[in-house]
């Protein structure tokens, strides 16, 4: 019941979250509540292109190897994550490889499970045990959109059997739904304000028709081919020529402001 409460607990979706800062809610949970977890990333992309979204907790030091070889910047994601304030290792690197093992984890959905021992990715491995780890777990998060993956790490050797990886799992499952949530909340947004500025810009568009219509005896539609003209020999949008044509007629200086802009009549 503990684990069903957290759960319910971190999907649960706050004012102003996005996709980053919901999953790095997960990514703390998964290193507090998964046994042997040390370290969780979390891994975005398609088949094209990976990245690293968030991670906690913050990147271990690069060991000395790997630290010469180091970009000089941080990927855009990482750079604004609060977690990340270190260098990316060559670990990193490999996460993000398009042959490595997070190909499968993130084009084709199937998880991994990685030890010290594992020769199927070598490079991959090496870096991981540079880290310091000796076994890691890949998991998808199933979404409706972009891929994304779980990278659970531990120190110890043959870490994420069974129960462990039944409660990441869960995690996993539960961040899927949390990722197509507040994507699907930030979209419906979204369309509210494009629905909000097309009926406001709506409005001032008839309210200046109406100022036409009275001060020049137009009906409705040739009022508005008068602006539509307008619009289009000042170069600016109707939009905002109707609000100032709007402002014009508050302030007293209608006749004036169309007079400058082309739009007095006789």
């Amino acid at each position: 019941m503990a684990l069903a409460e957290e759960l319910a607990e971190i999907s649960r979706l706050v004012e102003g979250d996005d996709v980053e800062t919901t999953l790095g809610r997960f990514v703390r949970r998964l290193v507090a509540t998964v046994p042997d977890c040390d370290e969780a990333v979390m891994v975005v992309g398609d088949d094209k292109s990976f990245e690293l979204a968030t991670r906690h907790p913050a990147c271990a030091t690069p060991t000395q190897s790997s630290a010469e070889s180091l970009p000089e910047s941080l990927p855009e994601s990482l750079a604004e994550s609060p977690a990340a304030d270190v260098r990316p290792t060559e670990f990193d690197r490999e996460l993000t490889r398009l042959d490595g093992p997070m190909r499968d984890v993130l084009v084709h959905g199937e998880p991994h499970r990685i030890t010290d021992t594992d020769e199927r990715w070598p490079n991959f491995t090496a870096a991981m045990v540079a880290t310091g780890h000796r076994s890691c777990l890949l998991l998808p998060v199933r979404t409706r959109g972009e891929g994304a993956g779980f990278v659970l790490l531990s120190t110890q050797p043959d870490a994420f059997a069974d129960a462990s990886y039944d409660v990441a799992l869960l995690f996993a499952l539960h961040a899927g739904a949390a990722f197509d949530n507040v994507q699907l909340f930030h979209d419906s947004r979204s369309l509210i304000d494009q629905l909000l500025v097309a009926l406001e810009t709506r409005a001032v568009i008839g309210q200046a028709q109406g100022l036409l219509m009275h001060r020049y005896g137009l009906n409705r539609q040739v009022a508005f081919e008068v602006l539509k003209r307008g619009s289009q020999n000042n170069n600016v949008k109707l939009r905002d020529l109707a609000t100032t044509l709007v402002q014009a007629h508050e302030t007293g200086s209608l006749m004036k402001t169309l007079t400058e802009h082309g739009l007095a009549i006789g």
